[in-house]
């Protein structure tokens, strides 16, 4: 068979079933046991040195024994043999000092397996492949090998590709069928490959098939380099690998959670050849070949493969128990994946249209910043670096480094300030921005970075000939790019040419280089403003309004700028500079401005600037008025010179004058912190060792609070204020324990807590922590959004006692599932707890147990969280509840299925038929007054005050009643007065002092009923097209006579009436800036100051909520204008229409959110996100739908059958599995028996 034919062949059986790699050739060469003269061979007898270890010269010297290791892996199985060329590259045959026999040798290994795995085809009449191996050699062109100079590389970027080339045209010329380069742990050395794959394809006239394979080297999840899993992924992507793996340095367990998310990210198929497990103490690996099938066999089962074999340690029988393990099972099928300008540094930053504007830090610039210039021309590269390092302290997502000065070596300084910032890692995390109008430059950066940078620029300056010349070698070195908005007649100063310069652009790019419409970033020139010469004064609207055009008719490409230069005239007045950049970009961001290069520390907030100074800036950019200009200097001249940019209470003091220990006792009691580090001192000094102290007092003191705690007689609120005290006293010893060496904190035992992955709620999980910490427990927070291989990594590194998951949404519920099943599959024996809002015992003991034989307890809240943990690590307490905890949940999952009441009564057309009747007849919906969104930004919180609903508040800090009586409960009531002062004082700061901004987006729409329980949403008023189809679900358990089975869609009047009805949705936050002071405060070690913040900004988002919905109401949709409403009647819902929440009872599906988000533009509008399980990130935030018909009403949607699954799933577009999995909790039956009686 051809090498063509061949080729098609096996792309083919990629999607047709799971194919298998060969071992270990190194382990193999070890069993002959060869000695020097094997080594030599007649050729090499007299060779000058020693050459034992050299595997690659076999192929010359004893390529019989290749022969045989081939010939023992096709017959176990093997479709594909790896060629014996690990080594054959210039760097590594230095060491034998044969570096010209690098071609030779990749033809002769190259041609040794391809008759052997000829001769095996034509044998088995299966096909069998060569792929051949392009190792990665023994040096690392990112990292310094001289640990005193950072900044030094044994090896340059283009020794690498000019040795892969010569190697790659060998392996070629020997009749491999693919190319691949493995083992990678520094990515640009893979990068150095690719390129000279790319050369070899054009000097031979032959492109072969490409596979990549990167090293995970350790637990961190990083390569050596440093680089993550996705961001390896983006920084090769760009030779459009038909396979992406992963091999060598871990075994099949450790290698897992990094292949799952290999498979996530890739749209390409995906390899994992793992090693036989971990090397023992003697270098061998023990893992048995059944050890590693059914390990990797599971890879399989969850389809995250297509193809499998093994590395160091793997001998033919592990390869056929892998083959037989895998045998028909179904390959991986690669997801297609949204276009995203996919950069990386160490870690991965993608671009999509749903994503904030990317801050492009300015300041590593010679030409822009004239400190950095001096640091380069003085060679203080070491300051120089801390200004990089400042940038991203300032929020700059990707670093602009630019080195054009005419008395520069700017290649020279280009090369060694990305050598250096290469082993900063805040630094490298980011993605580089390669600055220079000389290509040279250009090329030399991009031959130091290992990540996915942005070349900043080309264009069409040259002609076509040259920015395709440019462009290929962008693309090959796998760059993103910058065009200028520039061609052969010059600058484009005008709309219309810098519109038709970037169209003509993306077209020779798209259509004759290939490159990735995502990956094409146009720059529209923006120039100086109010310069005083007329034909500048449209400058400015000019870039907004050309943005607006290129992102309307260019797919995919993005748009960025340098935003100084539109101030450029009036420099030495930062105040005014600043203003007149967040003014530029407010507007030319909502036209589609995507990046910019800007200074990150010094943006002015546009709602922030002076009225008189915004409106005088935004004259001038917007060209609105003739004498802008004048009036903006005027204006300036006010802000000349400007930089940019409590009363303690009487207390009663008298417990001061007891001894120290009293006094610790006393302020952990009463969480008073005031004094605590000079009490906690005094105690250190009157003790023999300072863990005496923790031991000691402050442990008494505790005990005094967990009692108290415990009888009732504290509150949560109060002790978290002890935990505060806590903190800072032990925050004050551990220094001195340290350096004592020897003392070390005795604990209840460790728990590790995280909120699961794709949720971003943690108040309860943190009040949990505090808790337990106060209760002598060592607790590890891992946050939120935390993935099950973290949470379990870190309870096996931690040696953790217990691990708790917190979650407040549905769809946390399925990941608690998974960590589960993980733990079973992994055979941890911990207990594990499951709490938060979303949870509950029937769901823990019905989905979680079953999944895991260790102990898992529901544990209802903080209160009860202490005695749970302390009975579990107490050997006398443990056995016993865990007995009575499987007991109960045998009992509940029994109760489970006995449950016929909680089935559905009503088939779904039944349920329909009893649907809730409006009479259209006499009903004329209002018009809202707007159509489409309108954004509320920076919205007063003084405003918001009067709307708060209080009683959540004390919900989250476990007190229950009514606001205010629990003020004056005879109980509860000093505790919450005390917390509720604390909780208004602290809202008074956030609203003088600004700590959080309150955004919202409010949208309105024509709309109509349909197909029984849909709503069809509008994009214009003529109805003509169909934006988006709301799916509802209807209640199905049979109610009395004349009660409807409801169903949102019926408030929405049905299409077939005629009626005009509108719709309206909402997404509010109070979130923004939150994240800042929760860290001020966290370094405090004030947890109690964190989690009111957190609860506060939850109020105020409610707030917010209910502000616009009154607004709505009187003035947007305009229905209730004369509503006069108090606070307790709106808590009370008393008002008219509602705004129904999706994953809230009348419209439990989480994934309606994502339809909002789209109608709204929500991420663009507000910064308001979505997790992958639909939560909304910052998490004090709400958002859904506004109905307006008087009849609309709240309603629990309850269980549903399997008739309205089907149906949802399919008016949805997903599969019954998909529906069923996000609505859960809805379902009136069990999918497992349904799956398990279509089985049978």
């Amino acid at each position: 068979m051809e090498r063509k034919q061949r080729i098609e062949t096996l792309l083919r059986s990629l999607d047709e079933r799971i194919l298998l790699l060969d071992g270990a050739m190194g382990t193999m060469i070890q069993g002959f046991g060869l000695s020097e003269e094997d080594y030599r061979g007649e050729r090499f007898a007299d060779f000058g040195r020693d050459l034992k270890g050299n595997n690659d010269l076999l192929s010359i010297t004893r390529p019989d024994v290749i022969r045989d290791i081939h010939s023992q892996f096709l017959e176990a199985g093997a479709d594909i043999i790896e060629t014996n060329t690990f080594n054959s590259n210039a760097p590594s045959m230095a060491d034998y000092g044969m570096e010209s026999l690098v071609a030779e040798l990749n033809t002769a290994s190259a041609r040794i397996a391809r008759e052997l795995a000829d001769k095996y085809s034509a044998t088995t009449g299966v096909q069998r492949y060569v792929g051949g191996v392009l190792g990665p050699t023994n040096r690392t062109a990112s990292i310094s090998p001289d640990v005193n100079d950072p900044g030094f590389r044994n090896i340059s970027f283009d020794e690498l590709a000019d040795t892969y080339q010569t190697a790659a045209s060998a392996l070629i010329e020997g009749g491999v069928d693919f190319l691949m380069v493995e083992t990678i742990f520094d990515t640009l050395n893979a990068k150095a490959a690719i390129v000279g794959l790319k050369r070899s394809f054009r000097a031979t006239g032959i492109e072969l098939p490409v596979m990549i394979s990167g090293t995970i080297t350790d637990a961190s999840g990083r390569t050596l380099s440093g680089q993550t899993t996705e961001a390896f992924w983006n920084s090769v992507r760009h030779i459009n690998p038909f396979m992406i793996g992963l091999n060598c340095a871990l075994g099949a367990n450790e290698l897992r959670p990094y292949v799952a998310e290999l498979a996530r990210v890739a749209d390409t198929h995906v390899s994992a050849h793992p090693n036989a497990g971990l090397p023992n103490e003697f270098g061998e690996y023990d893992e048995t070949p059944e050890e590693m099938a059914a390990v990797v066999a599971e890879f399989a089962r969850s389809g995250l493969v297509n193809l499998v074999g093994g590395c160091c340690g793997t001998r033919p029988e592990h390869i056929r128990a892998i083959g037989e393990a895998v045998q028909g099972m179904a390959p991986r099928s690669a997801p297609e994946l949204p276009a995203r300008c996919r950069l990386s540094g160490l870690e991965p930053f993608n671009i999509g249209p749903d994503d904030l504007f990317v801050n492009v830090g300015e300041r590593c610039n010679v030409t822009g910043s004239a400190i950095f210039r001096r640091l380069i021309e003085a060679d203080d590269y070491t300051a120089a670096v801390a200004v990089a390092r400042q940038q991203v302290d300032n929020g700059a997502q990707i670093i602009d480094v630019n080195m054009d000065e005419g008395m520069l070596d700017s290649e020279k300084a280009m090369v060694t300030f990305l050598n250096l910032i290469a082993s900063e890692p805040d630094v490298a995390r980011l993605p580089v921005m390669i600055d220079s109008s000389k290509w040279s430059v250009i090329e030399a950066g991009l031959k130091c970075v290992q990540g996915k940078a942005v070349v900043n620029s080309i264009s069409l300056k040259e002609g076509e000939d040259a920015f395709i010349k440019q462009a290929e070698l962008c693309r090959d070195y796998g760059a993103a790019v910058i065009i200028m908005a520039f061609d052969e007649q010059g600058q484009a100063d005008t709309i219309d040419r810098k519109v038709s310069i970037c169209q003509r652009s993306y077209k020779v790019l798209t259509e004759r280089v290939g490159f990735d419409a995502a990956d094409i970033i146009f720059d529209p020139n923006i120039f100086a403003v109010a310069t005083g010469i007329e034909e500048h004064a449209s400058y400015g609207l000019d870039f907004i309004e050309a943005t607006r055009q290129i992102k309307a008719t260019l797919p995919h490409a993005l748009v960025s700028g340098g935003v100084s230069n539109v101030s450029f005239s009036f420099r030495g007045n930062n105040v005014v500079r600043e203003a007149i950049h967040s003014v530029f970009l407010y507007h030319a961001i909502r036209a589609g401005m995507d990046m910019g290069i800007v200074n990150a520390g010094q943006l002015a907030i546009y709602d922030d600037l002076p009225d008189d100074l915004r409106n005088a800036v935004e004259d001038v950019i917007l060209n609105r008025d003739p004498e802008g200009t004048d009036k903006l200097l005027a204006v300036a001249e006010n802000y000349k010179g400007q930089a940019s940019g409590t009363v303690a209470k009487g207390q009663d003091l008298t417990w001061r004058e007891n001894d120290v220990e009293k006094r610790l006792e006393h302020a952990l009691v009463n969480g008073i912190d005031e004094f605590v580090i000079e009490d906690t001192e005094e105690a250190r000094l009157n003790a023999k060792r300072p863990l005496d102290v923790i031991e000691g007092p402050l442990m008494a003191g505790m005990n005094v609070v967990g009692d108290l705690f415990g009888e009732g007689k504290m509150f949560l609120p109060q002790v978290v204020k002890s935990a505060r005290v806590m903190k800072k006293a032990v925050g004050h010893l551990v220094p001195f324990i340290e350096e004592e060496k020897g003392g070390e904190i005795t604990s209840n035992g460790k728990i590790i807590l995280a909120t699961v992955k794709g949720d971003v709620h943690d108040i309860g999980k943190n009040i949990v922590g505090v808790v337990l910490q106060c209760n002598n427990f060592e607790v590890v927070d891992l946050g939120v959004m935390v993935s099950c291989d973290k949470i379990l990594e870190a309870a096996k590194r931690e040696k953790a006692n217990i691990i708790g998951l917190s979650g407040l949404i549905t769809p946390s519920l399925d990941e608690m599932v998974h960590v589960a099943s993980e733990m079973q599959r992994l055979h941890y024996t911990l207990p594990l707890l499951i709490g938060g809002a979303t949870t509950s015992p029937a769901h823990t003991a019905v989905k979680i147990e079953p999944r895991y034989e260790g102990p898992v307890i529901y544990v209802k809240d903080a209160s009860r969280s202490v005695g749970v943990a302390q009975a579990l690590v107490e050997p006398d307490t443990c056995a016993a509840l865990v007995e009575k905890t499987r007991e109960d949940n045998a009992r509940r999952r029994k109760d489970h299925m006995n449950k016929k009441r909680l089935s559905p009564q009503l088939s779904i057309n039944q349920a329909r038929e009893r649907k809730h009747e409006c009479d259209w007849s006499v009903y004329t919906p209002p018009a809202p007054t707007f159509h489409g969104t309108r954004v509320f930004d920076d919205i007063d919180l003084a405003l918001l005050r009067d709307f708060i609903d209080w009683m959540p508040f004390f919900n989250a800090w476990e007190f229950h009643g009514k606001y205010p009586q629990i003020l004056s409960d005879k109980i509860v009531g000093e505790a919450a007065t005390s917390l509720f002062n604390d909780a208004t004082s602290m809202l008074d700061r956030i609203i003088e002092e600004e700590w959080l901004q309150a955004r919202a987006v409010v949208g309105f729409y024509p709309a109509n009923a349909t197909d029984h329980d849909d709503v069809l949403v509008y994009a214009d008023e003529q109805r003509s097209e169909v934006a988006q189809r709301l799916v509802h679900l209807r209640q199905q358990r049979a109610k009395a006579e004349g009660h409807a089975q409801s169903c949102l869609a019926d408030f929405i009047a049905p299409a077939e009436r005629g009626l005009a009805d509108y719709i309206g949705g909402f997404a509010v936050t109070a979130g923004i800036g939150i994240d800042e002071h929760v860290e001020r405060f966290e370094k405090a070690h004030d947890d109690y100051s964190s989690i009111i913040l957190k609860a506060l900004a939850d109020r105020l988002a409610e707030a917010l909520a209910e502000y616009m919905h009154q607004r709505t109401r009187r003035e947007f949709w305009g229905y209730a204008g004369e509503e006069e409403l108090s606070n307790a009647d709106l808590i009370a819902e008393k008002y008219r229409g509602i705004r129904p929440a999706p994953g809230y009872p009348a419209c439990p599906d989480h994934t309606e959110k994502g339809k909002l988000w789209q109608l709204l533009d929500v991420k663009a509008n507000i910064g308001l996100r979505l997790t992958e399980s639909y939560a909304m990130y910052p998490t004090a935030a709400v958002s859904g739908f506004y109905y307006a018909h008087p009849e609309s009403r709240y309603f629990a949607v309850g269980k549903i059958g399997r008739d309205q699954v089907e149906s949802y799933a399919r008016r949805q577009g997903i599969s019954v599995a998909d529906a069923e999995k996000w609505l859960a909790p809805n379902l009136g039956y069990d999918p497992s028996a349904i799956n398990e009686a279509d089985a049978a």
